[in-house]
């Protein structure tokens, strides 16, 4: 019987206890990290939604940033929901003075481009490698993805309206990254990719 894959969950700003409930019933072992220390032994990191600058000031604070982007650099898997997006994305357009980023994908994103908290909305999102069944999607404050590099995989895209074809999911290599809030709908798909790229990693 396989171990459980120890996942960590950056737990400085957030909606980190949903991540972290969704990562355990995915069959992983996921426990918050607040302390460089707490890096050790981890088979992959969620950076939650939240607010993106607000995430990284306190990554800065807590001497986590430079020890994160180290393990996205050196491999160590990561999945963004949101403000997670951000802090994966290489580049950011619309970012406030000083926004700094763990980077590790290869993207350009806009920060809030559907729009600010009133224009949060939710809808139905074709995803190939989950399955036929579509994703239920909570968008809130979201960003999309204004670029993507050759290695980067589109796994979503909006379907309908004024945003119609914009990337809301990627992955490149051991990265993952979706625009919207999977842990907030109940649908563990998601997570379970993100299991599965840890377990391959």
């Amino acid at each position: 019987m396989n171990a459980r894959p120890v996942i960590g969950v950056l737990a400085l700003q957030g909606d980190v206890r949903e991540h972290l409930r969704a990562l355990d019933r995915c069959g992983a072992s996921a426990r918050p990290i607040r302390r460089p220390r707490e890096l050790t032994g981890l088979g992959g990191i969620v950076l939650p939604g939240g607010e993106s600058t607000t995430i990284a000031k306190l990554a800065a604070a807590f001497d986590l940033l430079e020890p994160l982007r180290a393990a996205v650099r050196s491999g160590l898997p990561a999945y963004g929901s949101c403000a997670g997006m951000i802090l994966l994305a290489d580049r950011v357009t619309d970012a406030p003075p000083g926004q700094q980023t763990v980077g590790g994908i290869d993207m350009t994103v806009r920060r809030n481009a559907f729009g600010r908290q009133v224009d949060s909305f939710e809808g139905d999102l074709e995803f190939p490698v989950l399955g036929e069944e579509p994703v239920h999607a909570v968008f809130i404050r979201a960003p999309w993805v204004e670029q993507a590099g050759p290695g980067v995989e589109p796994l979503a895209r909006i379907p309908t309206g004024p945003a119609t074809g914009r990337v809301v999911a990627v992955r490149q290599g051991a990265l993952l990254a979706t625009a919207f809030h999977p842990e907030m709908t109940g649908d563990c798909r998601v997570h379970e990719l993100f299991v599965r790229i840890v377990d391959e990693s």
